[in-house]
């Protein structure tokens, strides 16, 4: 599909062949934040995820894609989440695992590709996305694409014995007809 396809990267959906690569993600402690995670995760229950993941958008209310370099290698994932068809709007996240893959563009073009697929394909009216105040480099991703600080959830995360503030960004799809 051309709408998924960028200039140095490629966003996929869930192959088999995904299961160390995401059992990698989601037991990596310092990403917990991110994901709202505070248990591992084991191969078999990302095996069983993966056995479902052909199944539509429109069922499981959530897209996870994987996000592959020029090399064909997986660096990353990109997701909709709590997806509403009704008010037409879902949630987005990103993740680019290595830190020796980011500040590479990689996830800025993952995100404009989402972005065009959500508007043109889905006919989404809004995206949105939570974002702790400490993630710079998340905030100027968003903003950068056109996302606008809504609202500061304050105290919204507990980790490591205190409270972290948390930015509520949004992005309509100006482009209605």
């Amino acid at each position: 599909m051309l709408t998924l396809k960028g200039e140095h990267i490629y966003l996929r959906a869930l192959e088999p062949e995904d299961l160390e690569f995401i059992h990698q993600i989601e037991n990596d402690e310092t990403i917990w934040e991110i994901s709202n995670t505070i248990t591992p995760y084991s191969k078999y229950l990302i095996k069983q995820y993966l056995e479902n993941a052909y199944k539509d958008i429109y069922e499981v209310k959530q897209l996870r894609l994987v996000i592959c370099n020029d090399a064909d290698t997986a660096i990353g994932m990109i997701d909709l989440f709590d997806f509403d068809i009704k008010n037409k709007r879902a949630g987005i996240g990103i993740l680019v695992k290595s830190e020796t893959d980011r500040q590479k563009g990689y996830g800025k073009e993952a995100l404009k590709l989402l972005i065009k697929y959500s508007f043109k394909h889905l006919d989404l009216h809004q995206l949105y996305c939570n974002i702790s105040e400490e993630n710079r480099a998340s905030l100027n991703l968003f903003k950068n694409q056109g996302f606008e600080e809504i609202g500061l959830k304050k105290d919204w995360i507990y980790l490591n014995g205190s409270y972290k503030n948390e930015y509520l960004l949004q992005l309509i799809n100006t482009n209605v007809h």
